[in-house]
């Protein structure tokens, strides 16, 4: 058991850095829901289902998509901008 302890809490470390280097927002928010959901392992792995049920629900699931959704609605409205800053022209 102190293997599996060991090595999710290594895996949590090493993922943690590849969150905030990756320079792409998309591809950000898809390494934080991976980090999400091996922080919810590893609150799994330490018999904590509650804190893990919790985490897959709001660290995996609906914090990325909201930066999803944010993200898509700001290049509409850039997409929108541009449309009529040349309409004006």
């Amino acid at each position: 058991m102190r293997l599996l302890q060991w090595t999710i809490l290594l895996l949590v470390a090493i993922a943690a850095p590849g969150v905030v280097l990756a320079r792409d927002p998309k591809k950000q928010v898809v390494t934080l829901s991976f980090y999400g959901l091996l922080c919810a392992l590893m609150f799994f792995i330490f018999q904590a289902p509650d804190v893990a049920l919790s985490q897959i629900t709001i660290g995996a699931v609906m914090l990325p998509l909201m930066i999803m959704l944010a993200l898509t609605r700001m290049q509409h409205q850039n997409l929108r901008r541009e449309r009529q800053k040349k309409g004006k022209q």
